[in-house]
This record gives structure tokens, C-alpha cells and sequence, in this order.
């Protein structure tokens, strides 16, 4: 399997120096299957780690509460090598709430689509579609992180919360990564 090939983001000089820096950079680009009443965004990040380290965690499926804030278990409910239908459960003050997504992993591209599951109960979200890419990168893997998502809540009570979502998850993905890689 070949390398990816490089996001198709246009980065500012700044924005590349802070990515190799070490900074979570967000961009407002919203993944491709959002709504235009969607919020969210696109975040990227360096991890000192290969790319096919990082895949690894990501398609761990059930592993994904020790780096997605709020989430308290995820069980997959169906599988196969192009589909994996995952329940979700996150937790929010005494509240917990589940919902399904269909996520497509595609490992030669090292990237993974997801949508919510209509078909199936989703307790708090009314949309909920991104994708994880991991690029080669000098030193690691260049991490991508979109999302796009509505809630039964209103808007002004989430406001920023997606955006800060993003920058936590990456940064709870690189430290797991790299913590992991460390103890070896």
C-alpha cells in the first residue's frame, strides 16, 4: 500500500509553522456530508508516531473512549472489512445518551468516513458526519480530524463546544498514540 497522498487543504505559512510547532490547527471546513446548519470544523495535527501506529487506534472501535471526550463506551454492532456499525454512548453530567454510526474505513487511503446511522435511535443528534485521515509527515503522520454535527439542543447552548471537541480529541489521540509508542 502506497503512502496517501498530501490533504488538500490549503494551509497559510503561519498555519504550517504552528503545525510543526505542535499546534491543533482548526479550520471552519466542514467534512464533505454536512449540512450548511451543521457546526464543526476541521482540525489537524502532527503525531510523532507512523501512520499505520495511528490507524490502528482509530479502528479500534471499542477503544475510542480513552481519546473522544464524553464518549463512555462504544460496542460494534456490525462489522466487516468496508463497514463497522458502531453504538456510541457519551455521557453528559448525570445524562447519558446513544446513538449509531455507519463508519468506512478505507486503509489504503488511511481514512475513515462516518455518518450517523439514521435507521437506528440517536438519542441527541440530528446529524453527525466526518472523517479521520493520516498522512505521512517528516517526523510522524499528519493527523485530520472533520466534523460536522447538529443536536437536539439549541444552538446557543453548544456554541464552540464542536470546535473545542476537535482540538480535545486530537490531543487525546496524539497523547495515547505517542504514550503508547513510548512504552514500547
Amino acid at each position: 500500500m502506497g503512502a496517501a497522498p498530501a490533504p488538500p487543504l490549503n494551509l497559510s505559512d503561519d498555519q504550517r509553522h504552528r503545525l510543526t510547532a505542535g499546534d491543533v490547527i482548526v479550520l471552519d471546513a466542514l467534512p464533505p456530508r454536512a449540512s450548511v446548519s451543521a457546526r464543526g470544523g476541521t482540525a489537524l495535527a502532527i503525531v510523532r508516531a507512523s501512520p499505520a501506529e495511528v490507524w490502528r487506534v482509530l479502528v479500534d472501535y471499542p477503544g475510542h473512549p480513552r481519546y473522544y471526550p464524553r464518549v463512555v463506551s462504544a460496542e460494534v454492532v456490525e462489522a466487516d472489512e468496508r463497514h463497522a456499525l458502531v453504538r456510541y454512548t457519551v455521557g453528559i453530567g448525570p445524562f447519558s445518551f446513544r446513538f449509531h454510526m455507519n463508519k468506512y474505513p478505507d486503509a489504503t487511503r488511511r481514512r475513515i468516513d462516518w455518518q450517523l446511522a439514521e435507521d437506528r435511535a440517536n438519542s441527541l443528534f440530528r446529524e453527525n458526519s466526518g472523517y479521520w485521515r493520516v498522512d505521512d509527515a517528516e517526523g510522524g503522520s499528519l493527523v485530520t480530524y472533520a466534523v460536522g454535527v447538529r443536536t437536539v439542543l439549541p444552538g446557543f447552548l453548544t456554541r464552540g463546544a464542536e470546535r473545542e471537541s476537535l482540538v480535545d480529541t486530537i490531543n487525546a489521540l496524539r497523547s495515547l498514540v505517542e504514550e503508547g509508542r513510548s512504552a514500547r
